[in-house]
C-alpha cells in the first residue's frame, strides 16, 4: 500500500480510501458488525483513510471499528450545512459520534452545487476555517462533481484538500467531461491542494472495467488517493489487491457485476418531484404516472432515497 501526504497538508494517506457511503442506510444498510468487520480488516490491511459524511450515517461503524485499534485512522467527513451554526453543529456531531478530539479533514459537502457555492456557503465555510484554527479539524475542503467548482477552489487559498468526482467514463460529470475535470483536477494541484478521487466505478457502473476503471484514476499524475465504496469482504480483497499491484485472476473478475439499481414503486408516486431537485446527476425527470431514471446518467449515490416523503425509492 502506498501513501503521500494531501496537498501542502501533513495528513499521509493511503492510496486507497475507504467510502463508506454504500454501507449505511442510504445503500447496503449492512449490519453494525458486518461494517465494523470490514472496517477493521482494512486498517490492518494497511488502509488508513476513510470518508463518510454526516448524510451517510456511517459514524458507528468507525468508532466500533476503531476500539482497540492503536494505529493513525485519518476520517474525511462532509456536511451539507448552509450557514455557520449548522455548520457547527455538524462538527460537534462529527467529534461527538466518532468520539475524537479532532476531525482530520472536513468538507463542503456540495455534489450538485455550482461555482457560486463558495459565496452561497460563505458562512459555513467560515465555521469551517474557525474549527481549523482552533485544533478541531486540521484540513478543510469541498467535494463536488463539477468542473467549474473544482476550477474555483484551485483560485481559494483557504481550501486545503478537493474531493472530486472523477472516472474512466466520465459518469457522473457536471460542467464539463473527463479532459475538462482533469484539467481542473491540474489546477488545484498546482496551487497545492490535497487531491482523492470519487465515484472512480461511477457507482458500480464501471465493475466489468474494474481494473482498468481503477487503473485509470489511480495513474491520475495529481491524485493521493481513490475512494471506492465496499460492502463485502470480497469487494475488500480485491482492492486490497489492486492497491498492492497483485493480479487479480480472469475468473474472479468474470464473476463481478453491478445488480444494484435505483427503483420507483410508481404506485406511491406523487411527483412531487423533490427528489429530481436532489439528485446531482440529473438522472430524475417526471414522468406520466411518476418520476422516471435515467440509468445511463444515474450512479447510484442513493441521496434521492431519504428524501422522497412517500419512501418508495430503493436501491435494489
Amino acid at each position: 500500500m502506498e501513501y503521500s501526504k494531501l496537498g501542502n497538508t501533513e495528513i499521509k494517506v493511503s492510496e486507497l480510501c475507504f467510502g463508506l457511503l454504500p454501507i449505511g442506510p442510504l445503500q447496503a444498510n449492512i449490519p453494525l458488525n458486518e461494517g465494523a468487520y470490514l472496517i477493521t480488516k482494512a486498517l490492518e490491511n494497511g488502509v488508513n483513510f476513510f470518508d463518510t459524511a454526516e448524510a451517510y450515517k456511517t459514524y458507528e461503524y468507525i468508532t466500533t471499528a476503531s476500539k482497540g485499534f492503536s494505529g493513525e485512522i485519518i476520517v474525511a467527513s462532509k456536511s451539507k450545512a448552509s450557514d455557520y451554526h449548522g455548520m457547527e453543529n455538524s462538527i460537534h456531531d462529527a467529534l461527538d459520534s466518532l468520539q475524537r478530539d479532532y476531525i482530520d479533514i472536513f468538507l463542503l459537502h456540495a455534489a450538485r452545487a455550482t461555482d457560486k457555492v463558495f459565496e452561497e456557503r460563505q458562512d459555513a465555510l467560515r465555521c469551517l476555517l474557525n474549527y481549523k484554527e482552533k485544533g478541531f479539524v486540521r484540513a478543510i475542503g469541498i467535494s463536488t462533481h463539477s468542473v467549474k467548482v473544482v476550477e474555483k477552489a484551485s483560485e481559494i487559498n483557504e481550501i486545503d484538500v478537493v474531493y472530486p468526482l472523477i472516472n474512466l467514463k466520465g459518469r457522473g460529470i457536471l460542467d464539463g467531461g473527463v479532459n475538462e475535470m482533469l484539467e481542473a483536477i491540474k489546477k488545484c494541484a498546482t496551487s497545492g491542494k490535497g487531491l482523492y478521487a470519487m465515484k472512480a466505478l461511477a457507482g458500480g457502473n464501471l465493475v466489468n472495467e474494474l481494473t482498468e476503471a481503477i487503473s485509470f484514476v489511480r495513474n491520475i499524475e495529481y491524485m493521493n488517493s481513490v475512494s471506492i465504496g465496499m460492502i463485502n469482504e470480497q469487494e475488500l480483497d480485491i482492492n486490497l489487491s489492486i492497491f498492492n499491484n497483485q493480479v487479480i485472476s480472469k475468473e474472479v473478475l468474470k464473476n463481478l457485476t453491478n445488480s444494484k439499481k435505483i427503483h420507483i414503486f410508481w404506485r406511491h408516486c406523487i411527483k412531487c418531484g423533490i427528489c429530481i431537485k436532489t439528485c446531482p446527476n440529473n438522472a430524475l425527470e417526471l414522468g406520466t404516472k411518476s418520476v422516471v431514471i435515467d440509468h445511463n446518467k444515474c450512479i447510484l449515490c442513493g441521496y434521492c432515497s431519504p428524501v422522497c416523503p412517500q419512501f418508495c425509492i430503493r436501491m435494489l
